[in-house]
């Protein structure tokens, strides 16, 4: 036992003594020697040219505490390296991809025995890397061997330190050049490395500078890095304060973002998030990354004079990203939300920013717009937002109030399921469909009108100040167009609308009956009012022409029947007014009105071919009893006890889209005089069944 103890005993001080004669070799030797073969074994390895070409030299550092097994008790090498340089591969657009003035190395000995190479930490001084990607998707960075077969070593580096240098990046595929200028900065702390970045993005000018940390981990250790930016891209100035963890995942993210620009729509080709064209806006709050999602929290700003706030996320789905979340503004502009449907934003004159086109001019004569709605990046992405509008400034002559609407995006489809508008002391409520698949692109709206307030809804006709009374409707149309004028151009459906138990201006009923003794008198002594039994409108819309099926007023005085239509496609009027008086008139001259021309300039004149005969008022009841189709509105107001509801007690049906022959067929529901309307009938659009 005594020999074999002394024989382990003699093998035990063999052992240490070649690991110390190989410390011993290691510091003592001349590794520049070593340089030759490092050279070709690195080329080799990588197929492209390296070599290090000053001195290089090796270091020892003590035991890592941390370390696992035997790492924990052996010295780390650290290598030093000056100017050395590693080539592009032959499609590359530099000579090479890296030159360093200086490199230090560590490395981990325990993981070599698995294929491993763990570097702990490489400190780069004055480094100039270029790194290129072509529009096929080749890249310098990645190292691919000719033969095809994967390496059996796998690389690893913890920490990246880095000092004064320059780093460009060309992606060619996207459209980028960008040269970052770094340079090493003292008592900032955190801060170790200042940078100014000057460039092209997509054929906009990109510039900003800012400071980061040093020392920048690549790996999920716990390790917050700093960032501290403000970048100009085009118009768009985007400005970052916080700090990460993981450059390579952005793990931890946890920043300040600060937008402001022009238009969002400046914002698609960098962050290919679809937006519309809206007047300058800023916006400020917090960004955080977790995996596949960016949320921007609890951010506030302003759109035009419009303020906004809320929280929006953007997931990284497939087969498309989804944006979702709630904006809410409590002070909105109307005059801002014109990008949302199309129309230009104040003082624009083009489409989409520094990236955008111009829009088409709208036609001399044209009313109805003809800018065309963008529907080319409506499959980039999927959207479920949900926008409030507390309180909205407007024109004197716009009576909005509110709005409230929920915008779902699918696949191309978008929908505004609803968007309620408080209108004149009541709301409008619809549900609006654009399909952006097809071509042209199809929509399909239904909107349903109660208890809007005549005085409101007209608040700058002096004649309508002391009108009384309530307006309630059913609009139903689908079209196809890519623009608004197009799209009411083609449309199908009907339009219904009803003001019951109100009163109205004599005055403005004796301009449409050409009293002119009245009009004399009451324009020298003053206005009253009457009581307006009954106002009703039934159109039927095929083709974009607006039929009127029904469209009387009756008060006490006189009943005032109006005959056929409105021309949506090429925006015309040809309408005929006939009055009923009631009662005898001095100076009355009760002839038939025309309304023709167009939407821009249309012209209202009197038919002096056609002289009424001064009849009583029971043959004006002929005018209203086609409008039973009206019945269901009259459940939003006073119901039985209306003067109109003993003659409108025949409807079954709500305002349908569709063309009217084909409503028309096999659909009427069997009358019951004596029947009230019920729920089903008077249910908003929508919500009884679907359009045929």
């Amino acid at each position: 036992m005594k020999v074999i103890a002394g024989v382990l005993k003699w093998l035990a001080l063999l052992v240490a003594a070649i690991i110390v004669g190989c410390a011993i070799f290691i510091s003592v030797f001349n590794w520049n020697r070593a340089r030759g073969w490092i050279d070709q074994e690195v080329s080799a390895a990588v197929e492209r040219p390296f070599a290090i070409r000053g001195d290089l030299t090796l270091q020892w550092l003590p035991p890592d505490a941390e370390a696992s097994g035997m790492g924990r008790w052996l010295p780390r090498p650290r290598l030093i390296a000056n100017d050395i340089v590693l080539g592009n591969p032959p499609w590359g657009l530099s000579p090479n991809m890296v030159e360093v003035q200086q490199a230090s190395i560590s490395l981990d000995w325990m993981p070599l025995l698995e294929h491993r190479v763990v570097l702990p930490e490489v400190a780069l001084a004055a480094p100039h890397v270029d790194l290129e990607r072509l529009a096929d998707g080749r890249n310098n960075w990645t190292i691919r061997q000719s033969t095809g077969k994967p390496s059996l070593w796998r690389f690893k580096i913890d920490k990246l330190v880095l000092e004064d240098g320059i780093i460009r990046v060309r992606d060619l595929g996207h459209k980028l050049d960008l040269t970052t200028e770094l340079a090493t900065i003292d008592g900032q702390r955190p801060y170790g490395i200042g940078f100014k970045t000057h460039g092209r993005f997509n054929g906009v000018l990109v510039s900003g500078r800012g400071r980061s940390g040093d020392v920048l981990s690549l790996e999920n250790n716990g390790a917050p890095f700093p960032l501290d930016a403000a970048m100009h891209i085009g118009r768009t100035t985007i400005a970052v304060q916080g700090t990460f963890i993981n450059p390579m995942t952005l793990a931890a993210l946890d920043m300040r973002l600060y937008l402001s620009g022009p238009t969002m729509a400046d914002l698609y080709p960098i962050t290919g998030v679809v937006l519309p064209d809206t007047p300058p806006y800023r916006t400020t709050g917090r960004l955080i990354h977790s995996p596949r999602a960016w949320t921007y929290e609890q951010f506030t700003g302003q759109v035009g004079s419009s303020d906004l706030s809320g929280t929006l996320t953007y997931h990284a789905d497939k087969p498309r990203p989804l944006l979702e979340g709630a904006v809410v503004s409590n002070l909105l502009r109307l005059a801002d939300l014109g990008p949302l449907i199309g129309a230009q934003a104040p003082g624009k004159h083009a489409s989409g920013g520094d990236l955008g086109t111009k829009p088409p001019p709208q036609p001399p004569g044209k009313v109805l717009p003809v800018a065309p709605f963008n529907t080319d990046r409506w499959r980039a992405l999927d959207a479920d937002v949900k926008f409030t509008g507390r309180k909205i400034i407007r024109g004197k002559d716009l009576p909005i109030e509110n709005l409230v609407t929920h915008l779902v995006l699918r696949d191309g489809v978008l929908n505004l399921d609803p968007l309620q508008f408080g209108v004149a002391g009541g709301q409008m409520v619809s549900n609006i469909t654009l399909d952006g698949r097809a071509s042209p692109m199809r929509a399909r709206m239904q909107i349903s009108l109660r208890h809007l307030k005549i005085k409101k809804l007209l608040p700058e006709v002096n004649l309508m100040k002391t009108s009384l009374g309530e307006v309630n409707g059913d609009v139903a149309l689908d079209g196809t167009g890519n623009s608004v004028a197009a799209l009411l151009g083609s449309s199908n459906g009907e339009v219904k609308a009803l003001v019951d138990r109100g009163s109205i201006s004599k005055l403005l009923t004796e301009y449409l009956g050409l009293n002119v003794g009245n009009i004399v008198f009451y324009k020298l002594f003053g206005d009253k009012q009457i009581e307006m039994r009954c106002a009703a409108a039934d159109f039927a819309v095929n083709n974009g022409v607006m039929n009127a099926r029904t469209f009387v007023i009756d008060t006490a005085d006189m009943s005032i029947g109006v005959k056929g239509k409105i021309d949506m496609k090429n925006e015309r009027f040809d309408l005929n007014i006939k009055p009923e008086p009631k009662h005898f008139g001095i100076l009355s001259l009760r002839s038939p009105l025309y309304v023709k021309g167009t939407f821009k300039n249309p012209d209202v004149g009197v038919d002096a071919g056609t002289l009424l005969a001064r009849a009583g008022g029971a043959l004006a009841l002929g005018f209203v009893a086609p409008v039973s189709a009206l019945l269901p509105l009259l459940e939003t107001g006073p119901g039985e006890n209306s003067p109109c509801h003993k003659l409108l007690n025949a409807m079954e049906h709500p305002a349908t889209a569709g063309r009217p022959t084909d409503r028309a067929r096999g659909h009427a529901a069997p009358h019951h005089p004596d029947r009230t309307p019920s729920a089903q009938d008077t249910a908003p659009l929508g919500r009884t069944g679907g359009a045929p």
